[in-house]
């Protein structure tokens, strides 16, 4: 598909595995490990490769918050590898 058909789409914003972990600050590999486990964001599979969807993070982030006190860190929280 070329950008000229696909641009008048309007597609929400996607990250990928590797784009979600600089964003969060964490190991592509803890992306991975939260997937599995079932404690990360919703991801789509893509043929081989999952992609998050910008809106699905913000509404995991959400979720997240109402779960933590203050001084909890992101890391302490996902179980996640920085």
């Amino acid at each position: 598909m070329d950008s000229e058909r696909h641009c008048g789409l309007d597609l929400e914003p996607v990250l990928t595995t590797s784009e979600l972990a600089e964003y969060l600050g964490v190991q592509a590999q803890a992306i991975y490990d939260m997937r599995t486990d079932g404690r990360g964001p919703s991801g789509i599979r893509v043929g081989r490769k999952i992609r998050y969807r910008v809106s699905d993070v913000v509404r995991w982030l959400d979720g997240l918050l109402s779960d933590v006190s203050p001084q909890d860190s992101l890391t302490e929280l996902l179980g996640a590898r920085v």
